[in-house]
């Protein structure tokens, strides 16, 4: 018996009916036989994958639209406080956080090719307050809504993450989920590079082109979702799995550690334009500050190649203890009014930090498939908790930019924000130590997962 799968459709086995993809509903997928991957399967993923990627890169990029924005702010006109300007780039995070659990149940509802499509869609709304905001010259409330709407293209990693998962075998998931991951954090590095360049364009400065640059491609990616991508009737969520994971002691431990990693990454990306504004006026050096979220979303994938050889907890102790040192480089930037000091130790906190999510990432499935039992049900409790972890971990997005307004309006410097985080990542060291590398101390009365490698 052999499975077939033509371009952009599915064909069951011969002598089970064929074919079964009705307007672009695959009712039947199985990934793990070999004969159906190779069979055009495989082929099939990757084309949604890539689509998936394209639209999660305009998500990223319009979550994080208004720590671009918020530069330009008071060379157009805008006369908002510092405090009201760290706002502007830290709710959309908050919103973005909240967003990421019901946009990961979505995909089941409403199918991967349908929720994609409708995902990019919505990216219309907070382009569209944008722009109105700056055309109309609107109120600092108006402003504060538009930026609160750009969260929903941070729902749109859960979701695509949770789609991309059911097309992929076991043994190439954690590659294509990390693609996935990458392609869309780099819109992040898009988004600081392309509207710095975009609001010049003409004479004096156009923040309205910021807004508009990006309604083409959402219409474009959504019309690619319709035409060229599927979904899938075995994409179900599992609410079982759900309602027993936030049970679990690992899944509010590793959301912790998350908050350390990927809030960290997101947090720093929404507040650098506006830190080096704020702290090194004089450099006019903003531009620069997507290269922070270039490095960091290329090193993800670091992360989880080095969790792999070396395991996750270790790599991920040596994370926080490697971004422990970073932001003692900054501290020293700040000092010395070093602005090579200082835009150096931040992108080495990327870097870190980058590492630090894939290696976070790749130690979900590992404490739980450690736990033993039904290796199924840990498979979905895993997958329950990544979902979990990437919404409490993207509050730290949110925290870390109200931390560092708190510091600037209450002690005029970020100094104190970040000795907050510097603790911050020796509690998150010391964490990871105590439940997934301590071998001997107090093990009898608390054990630890140690032994498992995680």
């Amino acid at each position: 018996m052999t499975a077939v799968v033509e371009d952009r459709d599915a064909v069951a086995p011969r002598g089970r009916g064929n074919p079964l993809r009705r307007n672009h509903w695959i009712e039947h997928w199985e990934p793990e036989d070999p004969a159906f991957w190779e069979g055009g399967g495989k082929r099939v993923a990757n084309r949604n994958l890539l689509l998936s990627i394209v639209s999660e890169n305009l998500g990223f990029s319009v979550w994080l639209l208004w720590s671009a924005v918020v530069v330009f702010l008071p060379t157009a006109g805008f006369a908002f406080s510092t405090d009201q300007l760290f706002w502007l780039v830290a709710l959309p995070n908050l919103v973005g956080s909240v967003l990421r659990l019901p946009y990961t149940f979505a995909v089941p509802l409403f199918g991967g090719r349908n929720w994609t499509a409708i995902s990019a869609l919505l990216l219309l709304i907070p382009t569209g307050l944008l722009a109105l905001c700056v055309l109309t010259a609107a109120p600092f409330e108006m402003f504060l809504l538009a930026a609160a709407t750009a969260g929903l293209g941070g729902g749109n990693f859960a979701s695509s993450m949770a789609n991309i998962s059911f097309f992929f075998p076991e043994s190439r998931k954690g590659f294509a989920l990390g693609l996935n991951a990458a392609g869309g954090n780099i819109g992040v590095a898009v988004v600081q590079l392309s509207v710095p360049l975009v609001v010049h364009i003409g004479t004096g400065v156009h923040l309205v082109h910021a807004a508009l640059m990006w309604m083409p491609f959402i219409v474009v990616a959504a019309s690619c979702a319709l035409f060229f991508m599927d979904s899938l009737t075995v994409a179900k969520s599992d609410f079982t799995a759900y309602a027993g994971s936030v049970k679990r002691k690992h899944t509010w431990v590793m959301s912790f550690l998350y908050i350390g990693t990927f809030g960290s990454f997101i947090g720093y990306s929404a507040a650098l334009p506006l830190l080096i504004n704020t702290t090194f006026p004089e450099s006019k050096a903003a531009y620069f500050a997507f290269l922070g979220a270039l490095v960091g979303s290329l090193a993800r994938p670091l992360g989880g190649w080095l969790s792999d050889r070396l395991g996750g907890g270790r790599v991920t102790l040596w994370t926080y203890l490697l971004m422990g040192i970073g932001v003692a480089g900054v501290l020293a930037g700040l000092a010395r009014h070093d602005f090579t000091l200082f835009l150096g130790s931040f992108l080495w906190l990327f870097f870190t930090s980058g590492i630090g999510n894939g290696s976070t990432y790749r130690m979900i499935p590992a404490i739980f498939a450690a736990r033993g039992g039904d290796r199924v049900a840990a498979k979905r409790e895993a997958a329950a908790v990544i979902g979990i972890a990437g919404a409490v971990g993207a509050l730290g997005g949110f925290l870390i930019t109200r931390g560092f307004s708190i510091s600037l309006t209450s002690y005029g410097s970020i100094a104190p924000a970040l000795g907050v985080f510097l603790a911050f990542y020796g509690v998150c060291l010391a964490v990871t130590w105590w439940f997934y590398l301590r071998r001997r101390f107090m093990v009898a009365s608390a054990p630890s997962l140690a032994h498992a490698a995680v």
